[in-house]
């Protein structure tokens, strides 16, 4: 009977932790993106909101002097902004843009594995544009 009894609880001990951990993980959040952008050629896939945020106003906005329709184009039929869309040639100008200015940093300045908004960078794009869309406009 003793046996039985021990069997039993043992038994019942398993089945519970065994539904914990089924629940348990049926209830966590899937481990997906932070963020829902797409098209990040250069910026990380898993870039946060602040951080890109920061990157566009105070490197783009502030060093260029100039807003997002500056190099992202409007929807068809909308005047919202398609972040996505690669129709401005602008948009890939900044892209090899940052690509420089990141491998300018790495060489030259030995900032180790900078990224795009890092307070280490020495050349941003303010060093060059100087808050104008051309760096040689007066």
């Amino acid at each position: 009977m003793k046996n039985k009894m021990l069997f039993t609880r043992k038994s019942i001990i398993i089945v519970l932790l065994i539904a914990g951990v089924i629940i348990c993980s049926a209830t966590a959040s899937p481990a997906g993106p932070e963020n829902d952008y797409t098209n990040l050629k250069v910026l990380p896939r898993n870039v946060s909101s602040k951080t890109l945020q920061s990157i566009m106003i105070d490197e783009f906005e502030d060093g260029l002097g100039v807003s997002c329709g500056f190099c992202h184009a409007e929807q068809k039929g909308s005047h919202k902004l398609d972040y996505a869309s690669d129709a401005k040639p602008e948009k890939e100008i900044a892209r090899n843009m940052m690509r420089m200015t990141l491998k300018l940093n790495a060489k030259y300045f030995q900032v180790h594995r900078p990224g795009l908004g890092d307070p280490g960078l020495v050349v941003t794009c303010t060093t060059c544009h100087q808050g104008k869309p051309r760096p040689n406009e007066n």
